[in-house]
């Protein structure tokens, strides 16, 4: 039943020798920090000690440093996944994910902390004093950052809860970055006094070449946060400028639209004049149009004019992605009922405008006595602003847009002020003008096209149409001027084409343009006084 006992001794001779196998395969196994310390050999005159190089000398040894660790890596998982919901709603907003502002600044400071925690998880056995100054100097400017955005009710309401939490986030990672540092550090020392007897001070040159690498990056990021710190600051100075009109919620109150007028409405309907409503081109309007047409109306050419920015333009908020020009039109209709605007109006619009303004006039056929169009885009053309090419442009200067380079230079070095910033010549590097570019880029072939499309078939046909036209782009450009004659037949009461022979793209730079502009706008307003309206309800 239990085998002779031969057999038991046979079976008692092999398991000894078993053992003594496995313990010398154990032995010349290559020992890491799960070794066993009993079994690692000892130095000559050690006492009892460790080599400071034997790899159970190691901060890991420690439960605090494992689980800092474990919790940087679940920082580094949250933060990547919060990145792709912000990449994704640069171009289409996640339900309650909109905010006013551009949405590049949260992205920048996610990118941020991106950064930090790769550096803190790639370097985490390797601390140094000199990786955590550089990212608590980082903490600091970041912990500025947050505070400029919630004292500055202007910024606060533009980034609205994502950039606040963002930046928040950033924060809180920043010091957790120096806190990680310090305790592996501290790990460090303690694993290397116990089991070697002293701190090794000394340093291999792959643990320099790797501290030398993380404090490059530290100090890049040092760079970034001073920039966007600011950009931050220029953008609390440009948010106290004072403007002429008001801010209106529109869209279920997602953003603000800036709406302003010129004039006494009330002398407008004794004269039975229509109102002008201004639609900018590629820039905003109080850059472009809004001087002429108020020259105009001190010259009493037109008793009254409305001016409005279009989502992302000077001074109204970006609207939700992804955004086309009768998403433009509609918050136009929406900002002037709410203003208490009832037409009749005269559009005048000019390049990428012309869009929007042909849009608003299908859908208020009753309300419009005329349109003016000066070098306006045709719809055939679109696809050379939905370029992808371009696209990928604007994104790129997007994404930078929160250091804010050339702002902080044109303010440093070349005197640039707010009204520059806000609506002038330096518009286009606000990281909201940027994102109406982009929006209008995405969806300027296919949604905006499909749209104006639309509204040409409905169009009324006998509706007042003025063009002016600029003659430097019709003769560097066949297919545009082919475009302006068809636009011509827009509908079948054409006042004028006019090619004026010397102007830019933007006719009312030149003199000669202006004129032109002017006298055609007269023609139309006596031409839309002959368009019967509807008599207002009492």
């Amino acid at each position: 039943m239990w085998g002779s006992k031969k057999d038991r001794q046979e079976e008692g001779e092999q398991e000894p020798q078993d053992d003594h196998s496995s313990r010398r395969s154990y032995d010349r196994r290559e020992p890491d920090e799960r070794t066993s310390l009993l079994r690692q050999p000892r130095p000559p005159n050690s006492e009892g000690y460790l080599d400071p190089d034997d790899p159970a000398v190691s901060p890991y040894n420690l439960w605090s440093v494992r689980i800092l660790r474990y919790f940087t890596v679940l920082f580094l998982a949250i933060t990547f996944l919060w990145w792709v919901l912000l990449f994704v709603s640069i171009f289409i907003s996640p339900p309650g994910m909109h905010s006013r502002g551009s949405g590049f600044f949260d992205f920048a400071y996610t990118c941020l902390t991106l950064g930090n925690l790769l550096v803190a998880i790639i370097f985490f056995a390797e601390p140094a004093k000199a990786l955590r100054i550089t990212t608590a100097i980082i903490a600091g400017f970041l912990l500025i950052d947050m505070i400029i955005i919630l004292a500055d009710s202007r910024i606060r309401l533009e980034e609205g809860w994502v950039g606040i939490a963002s930046v928040v986030w950033a924060v809180v990672i920043a010091g957790w970055c120096v806190l990680t540092d310090r305790v592996v550090a501290w790990g460090k020392r303690e694993e290397e006094e116990r089991l070697t007897g002293r701190p090794e001070t000394r340093r291999t040159l792959k643990e320099w070449l790797a501290i030398l690498v993380a404090t490059i990056f530290t100090v890049i990021f040092i760079i970034i946060t001073i920039l966007m710190t600011g950009t931050l600051g220029i953008r609390a100075r440009d948010a106290t400028l004072e403007k002429f009109g008001d801010r209106i919620l529109v869209d279920g109150d997602k953003y603000a639209v800036h709406l302003a007028c010129v004039g006494n409405s009330s002398q407008t309907e004794e004269q039975n004049e229509s109102t002008i409503i201004l639609e900018a081109g590629e820039q905003p309007l109080e850059y472009d149009l809004e001087h002429w047409a108020y020259s105009a109306y001190q010259n009493g050419t037109i008793s009254r004019y409305c001016y409005w920015d279009r989502p992302g333009y000077a001074w109204s908020d970006n609207a939700p992605s992804p955004h086309s020009a009768g998403m433009s039109a509609d918050a136009l209709s929406e900002a002037l009922a709410k203003q208490g605007e009832e037409g009749p109006w005269i559009l005048v619009s000019a390049g990428t405008g012309s869009i929007v303004s042909r849009v608003f006039s299908s859908r208020h056929l009753k309300q419009v006595t005329g349109i003016m169009l000066v070098d306006p885009m045709h719809e055939d053309l679109l696809h050379r602003i939905g370029n992808p090419s371009r696209g990928f442009l604007l994104w790129g200067w997007g994404i930078i847009s929160p250091l804010g380079i050339e702002r902080l230079g044109g303010a440093l070095f070349k005197g640039r002020n707010r009204e520059d910033r806000v609506y002038g010549r330096n518009a286009y590097q606000s990281g909201k003008f940027i994102k109406a570019q982009l929006q209008e880029n995405l969806v300027a072939d296919s949604l905006s096209k499909n749209e104006v499309v639309s509204a040409r078939n409905i169009q009324s046909a006998n509706t007042p149409l003025v063009i002016v036209s600029s003659g430097i782009k019709c003769k560097t450009d066949d297919e545009w001027e082919r475009k302006q004659k068809d636009l011509t037949t827009l509908t079948e009461n054409l006042v004028s084409w006019d090619v004026v022979s010397k102007a830019p793209h933007q006719v009312w730079d030149t003199l000669e343009g202006r004129t032109v502009m002017e006298e055609r706008l007269k023609k139309l307003v006596k031409a839309a006084a002959k368009v019967k309206t509807p008599t207002k309800i009492e």
